[in-house]
């Protein structure tokens, strides 16, 4: 493929050069708050190409696939422009949410997906979460006959533990694993960064800004019904107020050093390894600008350390997620975590 342009600093996500802060598509259609207008998340997607933005990042789930028709209506005819990925086994079929990694199952979703994208190819696609009625050998076998047959590139996995991934690329070389992280989310400095440096494999940052916490843009938990962050246990009492202590603090560090929030929690997880993409969300062109203007900034060495400490090992309160929620998940626990289970 030709490679995308653009005027940001890049990083390999697999073998190919993308923006090193890219954009994830989630929130255009799914998950938090209300989301935008159809014409808004048009422009929201044409403003981040322009700006140089390379990678975008979508999934079968994300709006019961509405994800994957707005980026077609909206940036469609700009294909070469961007590299496209997109994820299966977590999916949505007739209203009702799956997670089944069957090789027939992950085929039908490919299918689904490339129609609602208007494309024959998808240039990253992952395994959403593991499916763990299912050998991650047989998921894989599906993407890897994906691959021969020329409707995806590169294959991905996302939310895995790093034996899980070693077990995949022992089938197929693996491009990029795409995790939660964030100074408050360090579940993959446990195992999964390391895996990815000895293996090669690109690692992808989801919820950078700890899903909107650390953006300054949550400072109370009035979400509207329906927004995923209502039933996680960082987002409610008690834990939130306590949490809000954290997020003060990381706040006025930013404020020191000239940034905002965002742009200081993004240059953050940059700095932790050459090695890392951070895939933000955002629903509006302000917050688009402000983000990118992120992949510019070099944070000193005091700087990372205080945002260290200020979230030091069980500093954070409540589990990332529900309890039923994470035996759904095969990523390491941190040690804290360990414990409260």
């Amino acid at each position: 493929m030709t490679l995308p342009a653009t005027s940001l600093p890049t990083r390999l996500l697999g073998s190919t050069p993308v923006s090193a802060i890219s954009f994830g598509c989630m929130n255009l259609s799914h998950a938090y708050d209300v989301p935008p207008s159809e014409e808004d998340g048009i422009r929201v997607l044409n403003r981040a190409l322009d700006l140089g933005v390379t990678h975008l990042d979508s999934a079968a789930l994300y709006g019961g696939g509405g994800s994957e028709r707005l980026l077609n209506k909206a940036v469609g005819h700009r294909r070469k422009d961007y590299v496209l990925a997109s994820k299966c086994v977590l999916d949505q079929v007739d209203g009702t949410r799956i997670l089944d990694g069957r090789p027939e199952t992950i085929a039908g979703s490919l299918e689904r997906s490339l129609q609602r994208l208007g494309t024959d190819f998808i240039d990253i696609y992952y395994l959403h979460r593991l499916d763990m009625k299912v050998p991650i050998e047989e998921s894989m076998g599906a993407m890897v006959r994906a691959k021969e047959a020329g409707k995806i590139g590169a294959i991905g996995l996302s939310e895995m533990s790093a034996a899980t991934m070693r077990r995949a690329h022992a089938v197929h070389p693996i491009a990029a694993m795409q995790s939660e992280y964030s100074p408050w989310v360090r579940n993959p400095e446990v195992a999964v960064l390391d895996a990815c440096a000895e293996l090669g494999v690109s690692f992808v940052a989801f919820s950078p800004l700890a899903r909107g916490f650390l953006s300054g843009a949550v400072t109370n938990v009035d979400f509207v019904p329906g927004d995923i962050r209502i039933p996680m246990p960082r987002f409610q009492e008690p834990n939130f107020s306590e949490n809000l202590k954290l997020a003060a603090r990381f706040n006025a560090l930013a404020a020191e050093n000239g940034l905002t929030p965002a742009q200081l929690c993004l240059a953050w997880v940059l700095s932790r390894s050459p090695n890392i993409v951070a895939i933000p969300g955002t629903r509006t062109i302000p917050h688009l600008e402000e983000n990118l203007s992120a992949a510019t900034v070099t944070l000193s060495a005091e700087t990372i350390a205080t945002v260290d400490s200020i979230f030091a090992p069980g500093a954070v309160a409540g589990p990332r997620y529900p309890a039923p929620v994470q035996t759904q998940i095969d990523t390491e626990l941190l040690p804290e975590e360990t414990e409260q289970a």
